[in-house]
Protein backbone atom coordinates (compact mmCIF):
# COMPACT_ATOMS: atom_id res chain seq x y z
CA UNK A 1 0.00 0.00 0.00
CA UNK A 2 1.23 3.50 -0.89
CA UNK A 3 2.96 5.56 1.49
CA UNK A 4 -0.09 8.71 0.83
CA UNK A 5 -2.86 6.88 1.25
CA UNK A 6 -1.41 5.45 4.84
CA UNK A 7 -1.06 9.01 5.54
CA UNK A 8 -3.86 9.72 4.72
CA UNK A 9 -5.62 6.89 6.25
CA UNK A 10 -4.28 7.78 9.41
CA UNK A 11 -5.24 11.43 9.19
CA UNK A 12 -8.45 10.41 8.91
CA UNK A 13 -8.40 8.06 12.16
CA UNK A 14 -7.40 11.12 13.94
CA UNK A 15 -10.02 13.12 12.66
CA UNK A 16 -12.69 10.57 13.64
CA UNK A 17 -11.32 10.34 17.22
CA UNK A 18 -10.98 14.17 18.19
CA UNK A 19 -14.25 14.34 16.42
CA UNK A 20 -15.56 12.18 19.37
CA UNK A 21 -16.45 9.35 17.20
CA UNK A 22 -15.51 5.80 17.47
CA UNK A 23 -16.75 5.01 20.89
CA UNK A 24 -17.24 1.73 21.92
CA UNK A 25 -20.36 0.40 22.88
CA UNK A 26 -19.33 -1.97 25.54
CA UNK A 27 -17.92 -0.48 28.88
CA UNK A 28 -14.45 -1.08 30.45
CA UNK A 29 -15.86 -2.34 33.33
CA UNK A 30 -14.20 -0.55 36.09
CA UNK A 31 -17.59 0.81 37.47
CA UNK A 32 -18.29 -2.75 38.55
CA UNK A 33 -15.51 -1.95 41.34
CA UNK A 34 -14.65 0.52 44.12
CA UNK A 35 -12.37 0.60 46.36
CA UNK A 36 -13.22 0.34 50.18
CA UNK A 37 -12.65 3.85 51.77
CA UNK A 38 -10.23 4.48 54.32
CA UNK A 39 -11.78 6.75 56.91
CA UNK A 40 -8.27 7.02 58.97
CA UNK A 41 -5.23 7.16 56.41
CA UNK A 42 -1.92 6.44 58.07
CA UNK A 43 0.04 8.53 55.26
CA UNK A 44 1.17 11.99 54.00
CA UNK A 45 -0.33 12.18 50.94
CA UNK A 46 2.66 13.77 49.34
CA UNK A 47 5.17 10.89 50.25
CA UNK A 48 2.90 8.35 48.54
CA UNK A 49 5.54 6.28 46.05
CA UNK A 50 3.78 5.69 42.80
CA UNK A 51 6.77 4.71 41.19
CA UNK A 52 7.43 1.83 39.21
CA UNK A 53 9.74 -0.19 36.98
CA UNK A 54 9.04 -0.58 33.36
CA UNK A 55 11.80 -2.46 30.45
CA UNK A 56 14.63 -1.54 32.68
CA UNK A 57 13.61 1.81 33.94
CA UNK A 58 12.28 3.71 36.92
CA UNK A 59 8.99 5.17 35.82
CA UNK A 60 7.77 8.27 38.46
CA UNK A 61 4.08 7.24 38.15
CA UNK A 62 3.38 4.12 36.79
CA UNK A 63 1.63 5.52 33.59
CA UNK A 64 2.61 4.87 29.05
CA UNK A 65 1.10 6.76 26.75
CA UNK A 66 -0.18 4.67 24.64
CA UNK A 67 0.15 4.74 21.00
CA UNK A 68 -2.03 6.91 19.31
CA UNK A 69 -0.10 8.42 15.50
CA UNK A 70 2.12 7.14 13.18
CA UNK A 71 1.33 8.84 10.21
CA UNK A 72 -0.39 12.10 9.66
CA UNK A 73 0.87 15.43 8.84
CA UNK A 74 0.22 16.31 12.34
CA UNK A 75 2.39 13.37 13.26
CA UNK A 76 5.04 15.33 14.27
CA UNK A 77 4.54 18.19 16.63
CA UNK A 78 1.85 15.59 18.27
CA UNK A 79 4.66 13.31 18.80
CA UNK A 80 7.22 15.97 19.71
CA UNK A 81 5.01 17.19 22.66
CA UNK A 82 4.00 13.61 24.32
CA UNK A 83 7.83 12.82 24.05
CA UNK A 84 8.31 16.10 26.17
CA UNK A 85 5.20 15.63 27.89
CA UNK A 86 6.86 11.79 29.21
CA UNK A 87 9.79 12.97 29.98
CA UNK A 88 8.76 15.91 32.59
CA UNK A 89 6.52 13.83 33.94
CA UNK A 90 9.04 10.93 33.95
CA UNK A 91 6.35 8.44 32.50
CA UNK A 92 6.70 6.06 29.50
CA UNK A 93 5.85 6.50 25.96
CA UNK A 94 4.19 4.25 22.84
CA UNK A 95 4.25 5.81 19.34
CA UNK A 96 2.12 4.99 16.76
CA UNK A 97 2.39 2.63 13.69
CA UNK A 98 6.05 3.09 11.77
CA UNK A 99 4.61 1.25 9.07
CA UNK A 100 4.80 4.66 6.49
CA UNK A 101 7.92 6.11 8.21
CA UNK A 102 9.88 2.44 7.64
CA UNK A 103 8.54 2.18 4.19
CA UNK A 104 10.21 5.81 3.52
CA UNK A 105 8.13 8.76 4.05
CA UNK A 106 9.61 11.41 6.00
CA UNK A 107 5.64 13.04 6.80
CA UNK A 108 5.26 10.11 9.32
CA UNK A 109 6.74 12.57 12.27
CA UNK A 110 9.41 9.57 13.62
CA UNK A 111 13.00 10.07 14.38
CA UNK A 112 15.77 10.38 16.67
CA UNK A 113 14.34 13.42 17.85
CA UNK A 114 12.03 11.89 19.86
CA UNK A 115 15.15 10.33 21.84
CA UNK A 116 16.38 14.42 21.94
CA UNK A 117 13.26 15.53 23.89
CA UNK A 118 13.02 12.74 26.11
CA UNK A 119 16.14 11.17 27.42
CA UNK A 120 15.10 9.51 29.84
CA UNK A 121 11.87 8.42 28.97
CA UNK A 122 11.12 4.33 28.31
CA UNK A 123 10.04 4.93 24.41
CA UNK A 124 8.37 2.06 22.66
CA UNK A 125 8.55 1.21 19.17
CA UNK A 126 5.34 0.15 17.33
CA UNK A 127 4.87 -2.34 14.19
CA UNK A 128 1.70 -4.20 13.09
CA UNK A 129 1.30 -8.13 13.38
CA UNK A 130 -0.46 -8.22 9.78
CA UNK A 131 2.63 -6.82 8.00
CA UNK A 132 4.93 -9.69 9.33
CA UNK A 133 3.67 -11.59 6.27
CA UNK A 134 3.86 -8.92 4.24
CA UNK A 135 7.74 -7.69 3.65
CA UNK A 136 8.63 -6.42 6.96
CA UNK A 137 10.72 -8.67 9.44
CA UNK A 138 13.70 -8.87 11.83
CA UNK A 139 15.42 -5.52 9.91
CA UNK A 140 12.20 -3.72 9.93
CA UNK A 141 11.80 -4.36 13.19
CA UNK A 142 15.56 -3.50 13.98
CA UNK A 143 15.23 0.35 11.69
CA UNK A 144 11.85 1.31 13.70
CA UNK A 145 13.35 0.96 17.14
CA UNK A 146 16.93 2.35 15.74
CA UNK A 147 14.83 5.25 14.40
CA UNK A 148 13.75 6.69 17.18
CA UNK A 149 16.13 4.72 19.77
CA UNK A 150 13.40 3.03 21.60
CA UNK A 151 14.12 0.86 24.44
CA UNK A 152 11.48 -2.39 23.34
CA UNK A 153 8.90 -2.99 20.27
CA UNK A 154 5.42 -3.02 20.16
CA UNK A 155 3.70 -5.51 17.95
CA UNK A 156 0.17 -4.51 17.70
CA UNK A 157 -2.84 -7.14 17.13
CA UNK A 158 -5.93 -5.14 15.19
CA UNK A 159 -7.76 -8.49 13.34
CA UNK A 160 -11.45 -6.94 13.81
CA UNK A 161 -9.62 -3.36 12.92
CA UNK A 162 -8.23 -5.03 9.68
CA UNK A 163 -11.46 -7.07 8.72
CA UNK A 164 -13.65 -3.70 9.01
CA UNK A 165 -11.10 -1.28 7.07
CA UNK A 166 -12.23 -1.08 3.70
CA UNK A 167 -8.56 -1.79 2.47
CA UNK A 168 -7.64 -3.45 5.36
CA UNK A 169 -4.89 -6.81 5.36
CA UNK A 170 -7.22 -9.42 6.07
CA UNK A 171 -4.78 -12.88 4.90
CA UNK A 172 -3.64 -13.46 8.84
CA UNK A 173 -2.22 -17.12 7.79
CA UNK A 174 0.94 -17.25 9.49
CA UNK A 175 0.82 -13.90 11.33
CA UNK A 176 1.45 -16.20 14.51
CA UNK A 177 4.60 -17.78 13.69
CA UNK A 178 5.81 -14.49 11.99
CA UNK A 179 5.49 -13.03 15.10
CA UNK A 180 7.32 -15.58 17.04
CA UNK A 181 10.53 -15.57 14.61
CA UNK A 182 10.49 -11.89 15.14
CA UNK A 183 10.54 -11.78 19.32
CA UNK A 184 12.38 -14.53 19.33
CA UNK A 185 15.00 -13.11 16.76
CA UNK A 186 14.98 -9.80 17.96
CA UNK A 187 16.76 -10.05 20.86
CA UNK A 188 14.95 -6.88 22.18
CA UNK A 189 12.30 -6.53 24.63
CA UNK A 190 8.78 -6.97 22.34
CA UNK A 191 5.61 -6.21 24.02
CA UNK A 192 2.63 -7.38 22.06
CA UNK A 193 -0.33 -5.55 22.06
CA UNK A 194 -4.35 -5.80 21.14
CA UNK A 195 -5.99 -2.11 20.05
CA UNK A 196 -9.33 -1.91 21.76
CA UNK A 197 -10.85 -5.68 21.43
CA UNK A 198 -8.69 -7.21 24.52
CA UNK A 199 -6.70 -10.09 24.11
CA UNK A 200 -7.80 -13.39 26.44
CA UNK A 201 -5.82 -14.92 28.77
CA UNK A 202 -5.01 -17.84 26.44
CA UNK A 203 -3.66 -16.07 24.10
CA UNK A 204 -1.75 -13.84 26.24
CA UNK A 205 -0.31 -17.03 27.92
CA UNK A 206 0.62 -17.87 24.08
CA UNK A 207 2.08 -14.77 23.63
CA UNK A 208 4.28 -15.00 26.85
CA UNK A 209 5.48 -18.56 26.26
CA UNK A 210 6.20 -17.13 22.12
CA UNK A 211 9.01 -15.29 23.82
CA UNK A 212 7.05 -12.04 24.48
CA UNK A 213 8.05 -9.31 27.19
CA UNK A 214 4.79 -8.07 28.03
CA UNK A 215 1.12 -7.77 27.19
CA UNK A 216 -1.42 -4.53 27.05
CA UNK A 217 -4.15 -5.96 26.89
CA UNK A 218 -5.83 -2.90 25.30
CA UNK A 219 -9.31 -4.04 26.26
CA UNK A 220 -13.13 -2.77 24.70
CA UNK A 221 -14.44 0.34 26.22
CA UNK A 222 -12.53 2.61 24.62
CA UNK A 223 -11.97 3.71 21.00
CA UNK A 224 -13.43 1.12 18.87
CA UNK A 225 -11.65 0.96 15.60
CA UNK A 226 -13.94 -1.18 13.77
CA UNK A 227 -16.20 2.01 14.13
CA UNK A 228 -13.79 4.20 13.49
CA UNK A 229 -13.29 2.11 10.19
CA UNK A 230 -16.91 2.57 9.71
CA UNK A 231 -17.31 6.12 10.16
CA UNK A 232 -14.39 6.62 7.00
CA UNK A 233 -15.89 4.21 5.04
CA UNK A 234 -17.62 5.30 1.99
CA UNK A 235 -19.35 2.24 1.10
CA UNK A 236 -22.90 1.88 3.01
CA UNK A 237 -21.89 -2.07 3.19
CA UNK A 238 -19.06 -1.38 4.47
CA UNK A 239 -20.37 0.65 6.80
CA UNK A 240 -23.00 -2.11 7.91
CA UNK A 241 -20.58 -4.18 8.24
CA UNK A 242 -18.45 -2.15 10.56
CA UNK A 243 -21.95 -1.33 12.59
CA UNK A 244 -22.03 -4.84 13.90
CA UNK A 245 -18.95 -4.90 16.01
CA UNK A 246 -20.03 -1.92 18.24
CA UNK A 247 -20.03 -4.21 21.34
CA UNK A 248 -17.42 -5.75 20.44
CA UNK A 249 -14.49 -7.45 22.14
CA UNK A 250 -13.77 -7.79 26.01
CA UNK A 251 -13.69 -5.40 28.84
CA UNK A 252 -10.40 -3.53 29.84
CA UNK A 253 -11.20 -4.17 33.89
CA UNK A 254 -11.91 -8.24 32.54
CA UNK A 255 -8.96 -8.38 30.10
CA UNK A 256 -6.32 -6.95 32.57
CA UNK A 257 -7.65 -9.64 35.60
CA UNK A 258 -7.65 -12.58 33.57
CA UNK A 259 -4.22 -11.93 32.32
CA UNK A 260 -2.94 -11.51 35.75
CA UNK A 261 -4.32 -14.68 36.83
CA UNK A 262 -3.39 -16.58 33.88
CA UNK A 263 0.17 -14.71 34.26
CA UNK A 264 1.25 -14.47 37.81
CA UNK A 265 4.80 -12.95 37.24
CA UNK A 266 4.55 -11.70 33.47
CA UNK A 267 4.67 -7.47 32.55
CA UNK A 268 0.82 -6.68 32.36
CA UNK A 269 -0.27 -3.10 30.63
CA UNK A 270 -3.72 -2.13 31.29
CA UNK A 271 -5.27 0.12 28.20
CA UNK A 272 -8.43 0.50 26.64
CA UNK A 273 -10.65 3.20 27.92
CA UNK A 274 -9.12 4.31 31.33
CA UNK A 275 -10.64 7.69 32.10
CA UNK A 276 -8.65 8.95 34.73
CA UNK A 277 -6.73 8.30 38.10
CA UNK A 278 -9.36 6.16 39.57
CA UNK A 279 -9.60 3.56 36.68
CA UNK A 280 -6.35 3.04 36.53
CA UNK A 281 -5.99 2.71 39.92
CA UNK A 282 -8.72 -0.33 39.82
CA UNK A 283 -6.38 -1.27 36.72
CA UNK A 284 -3.16 -1.86 39.12
CA UNK A 285 -5.39 -3.45 41.67
CA UNK A 286 -6.78 -5.81 39.25
CA UNK A 287 -3.24 -6.88 37.86
CA UNK A 288 -2.22 -3.84 36.08
CA UNK A 289 1.85 -3.00 35.99
CA UNK A 290 1.23 -0.35 34.05
CA UNK A 291 -1.66 1.71 33.30
CA UNK A 292 -1.95 2.88 29.07
CA UNK A 293 -3.73 6.36 28.24
CA UNK A 294 -4.43 7.28 24.40
CA UNK A 295 -8.11 8.39 23.17
CA UNK A 296 -8.20 10.44 26.38
CA UNK A 297 -4.63 12.91 25.52
CA UNK A 298 -5.49 13.05 21.68
CA UNK A 299 -7.26 16.06 22.13
CA UNK A 300 -4.53 17.80 24.65
CA UNK A 301 -2.17 16.74 22.38
CA UNK A 302 -3.11 18.70 19.51
CA UNK A 303 -2.67 21.49 21.31
CA UNK A 304 0.67 22.21 23.48
CA UNK A 305 3.16 19.76 25.78
CA UNK A 306 1.65 21.92 28.22
CA UNK A 307 -1.93 20.54 27.95
CA UNK A 308 -0.53 17.31 27.98
CA UNK A 309 1.21 17.92 31.14
CA UNK A 310 -1.79 18.96 32.99
CA UNK A 311 -3.48 16.23 31.61
CA UNK A 312 -1.06 13.65 33.17
CA UNK A 313 -0.50 15.93 36.27
CA UNK A 314 -4.45 15.39 37.04
CA UNK A 315 -4.38 11.89 36.20
CA UNK A 316 -1.31 11.19 38.61
CA UNK A 317 -2.99 13.44 41.51
CA UNK A 318 -5.97 11.33 41.29
CA UNK A 319 -3.89 8.05 41.76
CA UNK A 320 -1.95 9.18 44.41
CA UNK A 321 -5.34 10.55 46.27
CA UNK A 322 -6.83 6.76 45.56
CA UNK A 323 -3.62 5.28 47.28
CA UNK A 324 -4.14 8.04 50.06
CA UNK A 325 -7.71 6.99 50.78
CA UNK A 326 -6.87 3.23 50.83
CA UNK A 327 -3.66 3.75 52.88
CA UNK A 328 -1.41 2.22 50.29
CA UNK A 329 1.99 3.98 50.64
CA UNK A 330 3.06 2.43 47.22
CA UNK A 331 1.89 0.82 44.51
CA UNK A 332 2.23 -2.83 45.84
CA UNK A 333 0.36 -1.91 48.81
CA UNK A 334 -2.46 -0.47 46.30
CA UNK A 335 -2.36 -3.95 44.76
CA UNK A 336 -3.39 -5.43 47.99
CA UNK A 337 -6.28 -3.31 49.35
CA UNK A 338 -9.77 -4.27 49.58
CA UNK A 339 -11.77 -3.88 46.13
CA UNK A 340 -15.42 -4.10 46.10
CA UNK A 341 -17.72 -5.76 43.09
CA UNK A 342 -20.42 -2.60 42.90
CA UNK A 343 -22.87 -4.44 40.60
Amino acid sequence: MGDELILGRKDQHLDVVLAGGGRHALETGFDDWRFLHEALPDLDHAKIDLGADFIGRRLQAPLLISAMTGGPARASAINARLAEAAQHLGIALAVGSQRAAIEGDAAAGLDRSLRDRAPDTPILANIGAAQLTRGFGLEEAKRAMEMIDADALVVHLNPLQEACQPEGDRDWWGVGAALQALIRGLERPVIVKETGAGVSAVTAQRLIAMGAAGIDVAGAGGANWALIEGERATDPADKAHAAAFAAWGIPTARAVAEARNALPEALIIGSGGVRDGVDAAKAIRLGADVVGMASGVIQAATVSTEAVIDRFQTVIRQLRTVCFCTNAANLAALRRVPLLASR
